[in-house]
């Protein structure tokens, strides 16, 4: 599977697991909505700080976003 593919589905798995709606963690996050939209379906290339700001608004270690 592509990494920004699999980048965006564990975006996506672990935002509905902690009960986040796109917007409500994009707020957390400090990323713009429309940005993590684009993350979790793929289209996005997010860089290392971004996937930073992901993992700390998820309270998860940023390898988790790289997770198979």
């Amino acid at each position: 599977m592509e990494v920004r593919r699999r980048v965006g589905l564990n975006l996506k798995r672990l935002r509905i697991e902690k009960g986040l709606s796109q917007e409500e963690f994009a707020f957390r996050s400090g990323i713009h909505r429309t940005y993590i939209s684009g993350v979790e379906r793929g289209i996005r290339n997010p860089t290392v700080t971004i996937l930073e700001k992901i993992a700390i608004g998820l309270g998860v270690p940023a390898g988790r976003l790289l997770d198979d």
